[in-house]
């Protein structure tokens, strides 16, 4: 009964610590569009974008906009999809509601003079932010949930589907301002939320595989499995050129952990032959975790 109690805590822990760092990451995004991108006049992508848009022109509340957008698609996608959105997925969309509504009229005016710097900050700011949602498992609905209804009945990619969105939604903005810059900075802004996005989901996860032949497989393996404590898996292989058989070593570890390996090959094997390529995403053990 105490072991049941104690998984059960732990798992109750999990959660929780999820749905924490999730809203971090929430607030992280939220306070990009506030402090930077709004105050300056850009948009981005997403129905954040197109809540900015209406916010330009009409001067409705993101919140209500970014709201009613998202629950008709959320609708949308249950009578089409099934309820498969996931809570984590309803949970972001109030959350970030309610950031908007909260902190959307704390600057007046931008907080830097620079437009195209504004539009930098907010990117990374949105990015970094979004990195932390999608890194545990988590998702800020909008344009995801409608690229998801485009995949069931074309086979179109959900990225292609998402960023054809953002490049019309921010498009839009053309006709609110009637100004090329303003459409150029937004641009921007996608581009930096993009890069940010995927500079730290792959930092956050940067391992190498490795594919190391040499005749003394046997120590560099060990040497692997003993002192990196990383898995070692062997390899039948033939050498074209001389016709002889030989093992492949290969292993997939940490970014962090290969200057020690090459350290350690190079006492074992100075004529080894070394393959790392950079992998993003490694599951299993002494990895990350499956998230569903």
């Amino acid at each position: 009964m105490h072991f049941i109690q104690l998984i059960t805590t732990n798992r109750n822990f999990g959660i929780i610590k999820d749905y924490s760092i999730i809203t971090f990451g929430l607030l992280m995004f939220v306070l990009g569009w506030v402090l930077f991108i709004i105050p300056a006049e850009i948009t981005g992508g997403g129905v954040s974008g197109i809540a900015a848009v209406v916010f330009f022109a009409t001067k409705i509340p993101v919140s209500i906009t970014f709201l009613v957008i998202n629950v008709v698609l959320v609708l949308i996608a249950i009578k089409i999809l099934g309820a498969s959105l996931g809570i984590k997925t309803i949970f972001s969309i109030a959350v970030l509601t309610l950031f908007f509504a909260l902190f959307q009229n704390v600057l007046k005016s931008p907080l830097v003079d620079d437009t195209f710097l504004s539009a930098v900050l907010g990117g990374m700011m949105g990015g970094i932010g979004l990195g932390i949602v999608f890194s545990r498992g988590g998702s800020t609905g909008g344009t995801d949930i409608f690229a998801m209804i485009v995949n069931k009945y074309r086979n179109v990619s959900p990225g292609k589907v998402i960023m054809l969105c953002d490049v019309i939604i921010i498009a839009s903005s053309y006709f609110v301002f009637q100004s090329p810059e303003k459409l150029v900075y937004g641009y921007v802004s996608m581009w930096v939320v993009a890069y940010t996005l995927d500079s730290f989901l792959s930092g956050a996860n940067a391992s190498a595989q490795m594919f190391i032949i040499s005749k003394k497989y046997n120590e560099i393996a060990e040497s692997i499995n003993k002192e990196a404590t990383r898995g070692v898996t062997l390899l039948d292989g033939m050498g074209w050129y001389t016709k002889e058989e030989t093992k492949i070593v290969m292993s997939v570890v940490r970014k962090r952990e290969t200057s020690a390996i090459f350290r350690k090959i190079k006492q074992i094997d100075p004529d080894a032959f070394i393959s790392m390529g950079s992998v993003m995403g490694v599951y299993g053990e002494g990895f990350e975790k499956i998230k569903l």
